[in-house]
């Protein structure tokens, strides 16, 4: 079973294609050969499910300028350069010095390789996509502009081209939701967590969105408006999705209560009105309040409904990390998970780590049905309740911690491993064993030594280069902690 997403991932992306004038004249027919190949790129981007801006040709210096006031009000997350055949550099430098969006260039050619013995210079001229590559890159760096990336390949049947444009266009849809999203900002860090304070205006400086000031008072309010027949629904939607076990070995847990059971869902269903009516796109919060209050009661059961939302892509973390919340709100749009997790205990006869936490989870990562466990008391936090346990998929991991430098500038401390299905506790938490090169004491080590925060997003599959892209777009240093790598390197 997997959680559907409350709101379809998207992006708008520019598409121009680079061309020199002298051509059309002296070569009939490659205008609209060329252009053809702009509608082959633009077909594909748009089966990545994002949304294509045409420019059209961009063939002189003139033409680059009349350009630019369109491309700035077209609101793009990325722009892609179609270098169908040779340009001059006119064409791309008013644009690289004006443009504050990243910029891709893309080389496609049609032939795998020139048809050497029926050869023509039209031939030629509709297969130079990489010709001008240099000149452009070489512009950027002369204009102070840091090189655009480029994508390098045949036009037809070329699944590694195909690839990396797909890659791309999911590093756009992170870049579209990281400028427009609403990340609500609740409550107080957990006493004494020095590492999870975080400017807010800081945060709209890197990565632009807002972050939204909330009350613990807004989602009481809609607790005690949940009416009985949402709640019920509630109950029955999270029955169905999860499994609630016996317990096992730990004292701590017992099978999900209906009393937890109808706590939890009435949460849910407050913790859901409470985000329509901010319209937040994410929630980072923490809140004890008084003992034995209504409050108390709210604040400390939102695991099961934050669960759920995080699987639809609205990440929710606890502890009021903020920049974790934004790291899972990266992993998310990426779409490959973004479950709040740190470190637990090192197993040092499988050379492996716990990498988990008591919530939020993604639960689209999960292996295996999710459960549902009772606990009396949240360990090192007030209350007691329903709890999230899994364990994330088998295979290759990504994770994503962010992490504040003495300048106050963001760090992207990145690390890729393998999740595998060994034994975890049960102890209503989420965790999988994690396993990273060379050898476990060696990664924590250099882990710990590039300054992360300790709470990071864990994500399936491998992608440090797509969150390398993503820092590099956004001007955020990055490093990705690999076998062999000295600490403090980068």
């Amino acid at each position: 079973m997997s959680v559907e997403r409350r709101k379809p991932l998207t992006a708008r992306v520019g598409l121009l294609a680079a061309g020199h004038h002298t051509y059309w004249g002296q070569f009939d027919g490659l205008l609209d050969e060329l252009m053809a190949k702009v509608d082959v790129l633009a077909a594909k981007l748009r089966g990545n499910g994002i949304e294509v801006v045409p420019f059209g040709m961009i063939d002189d210096a003139e033409a680059a300028y009349r350009a630019l006031p369109l491309l700035r009000a077209a609101d793009l997350d990325l722009l892609f350069v179609d270098m169908v055949t040779y340009a001059t550099s006119a064409t791309f430098g008013a644009l690289v010095r004006e443009l504050d969006i990243p910029i891709v260039l893309v080389a496609l050619q049609p032939l795998r390789a020139m048809d050497y013995p029926r050869g023509t210079t039209y031939m030629q001229l509709c297969n130079d996509d990489f010709c001008s590559v240099p000149e452009f890159t070489g512009v950027a760096i002369r204009m102070g502009k840091r090189p655009p990336e480029v994508v390098l390949g045949t036009l037809h049947d070329d699944p590694a081209a195909d690839a990396e444009l797909a890659d791309w266009c999911q590093v756009a849809k992170v870049l579209h939701d990281l400028r427009r999203a609403r990340i609500g900002h609740l409550g107080h860090v957990l006493e004494a967590m020095l590492d999870m304070h975080t400017d807010p205006t800081a945060v709209t400086a890197a990565f632009g969105c807002h972050v939204v000031q909330c009350e613990p008072d807004d989602i009481l309010r809609e607790y005690r408006r949940a009416g009985p027949a949402a709640v019920a629904a509630k109950e029955a939607e999270i029955l169905a999705f999860f499994d609630t076990p016996d317990p096992v070995s730990d004292p701590l847990t017992s099978r999900l209560s209906d009393g937890d059971l109808r706590t939890a869902a009435r949460v849910a269903v407050a913790l859901e009105a409470f985000i329509g009516e901010k319209r937040l796109d994410g929630l980072a919060y923490y809140y004890e309040a008084e003992e034995g209050s209504e409050m108390r009661t709210v604040m400390t059961n939102l695991i099961v409904g934050n669960s759920l939302l995080t699987g639809a892509g609205f990440p929710m973390c606890g502890e009021y990390d903020l920049k974790t919340c934004l790291a899972m709100l990266i992993l998310d749009r990426l779409d490959i998970g973004g479950s709040f997790a740190e470190f637990h205990p090192v197993d040092f006869e499988r050379d492996s780590v716990l990498v988990g936490h008591d919530g939020p989870h993604h639960l689209n990562i999960a292996d295996g049905k999710p459960v549902l466990r009772s606990l009396s008391r949240y360990h090192g936090k007030p209350g007691s309740g329903a709890s999230v346990e899994f364990r994330i998929k088998e295979g290759p991991i990504t994770m994503l911690s962010l992490g504040v430098k003495a300048d106050g500038r963001f760090k992207f401390v990145i690390a890729e491993g393998e999740s595998l299905r060994w034994p975890i506790p049960p102890t209503g938490n989420t965790n999988t064993q994690g396993r990273f090169s060379p050898d476990v004491r060696t990664f924590l080590k250099h882990w710990v030594a590039e300054g992360p925060t300790h709470h990071f997003a864990l994500g399936i599959g491998h992608h440090a280069h797509n969150l390398r892209r993503v820092a590099d777009c956004l001007g955020v240093e990055a490093v990705v902690v690999a076998e062999g790598m000295p600490s403090g390197a980068d």
